[in-house]
């Protein structure tokens, strides 16, 4: 298989370096909500090329979390509570559809193996006292879960549309587990995330569509309790990414 020119591989080099320098400004809160960004001013504050800054800037438009505005330029996006809402609801639902429909079309056998391997890690790391509990583990482990499930069902649409949804660094599934480190009540919810993992993977496996559909929409709604834990302690919205941006 030919490799990419070395021109290639640096332009793609510069594009994601681009989209992660601004996605750092933006969800770390170094620039503000309704805050403008231009070409020129990115690219000098990142220190690269305004071509794939621009690049950049038009892929978080799509993405929802940069807005065009008149003059010229973006604007960071402001969010409201209820967007972070209606944002882990659509997770929900396009989950559910992923796992559906993974349930009706199949897995292959070697896939659900490295599935249940999986699940096994997971108990082990939920399965400790609290104060032993390894969280950066856990996190990596609910990740490679939930990045199997968009791609489960051999559907490149309902994959694409997850990305999109989950590109909001506070409706993702993993969104609100850094909080969950350090207040000792959040912890529970990960035994029941766990519990809720196993068995959607059951209702994928018995090919029960149904089932597996409105499990994973009701695992989305732990990221909805964990919110309102959050709102309700303003303090803590500081330790989940991408909070910064929301406003009332």
């Amino acid at each position: 298989m030919a490799s990419k020119p070395p021109q290639t591989e640096r332009a793609a080099t510069q594009s994601v370096k681009a989209i992660m320098g601004i996605r750092e400004l933006v969800f770390s809160g170094e620039v503000m909500p309704g805050e403008r960004l231009s070409e020129i001013t990115v690219s000098e504050r990142l220190g690269l090329s305004r071509t794939p800054v621009r690049a950049a800037l038009a892929r978080l438009e799509q993405e929802g979390i940069l807005e065009a505005i008149p003059s010229g330029g973006y604007a960071v996006r402001i969010f409201t509570a209820a967007d972070i809402v209606d944002a882990i609801e659509l997770r929900g639902v396009l989950e559910g559809t992923a796992a559906r429909l993974a349930a009706e079309r199949g897995v292959a056998p070697a896939r659900l193996a490295t599935l249940h391997t999986l699940m096994d890690e997971l108990d082990e790391i939920v399965g400790v006292p609290a104060e032993d509990l390894n969280f950066p583990a856990y996190i990596a482990r609910n990740q490679e879960f939930h990045e199997t499930l968009k791609g489960l069902a051999g559907s490149e649409m309902v994959r694409r549309e997850l990305e999109r949804v989950t590109s909001l660094p506070f409706s993702g599934p993993s969104a609100f587990l850094e909080v969950q480190a350090e207040i000792p009540q959040f912890r529970a919810s990960l035994v029941i995330g766990q519990a809720q993992h196993r068995a959607i993977l059951n209702a994928i496996e018995m090919r029960e569509g149904g089932r597996a559909e409105a499990l994973a929409r009701e695992h989305a709604r732990l990221a909805r309790q964990n919110l309102d834990h959050v709102i309700e302690n303003r303090k803590l919205m500081t330790k989940v990414p991408g909070l910064s941006l929301v406003k009332g």
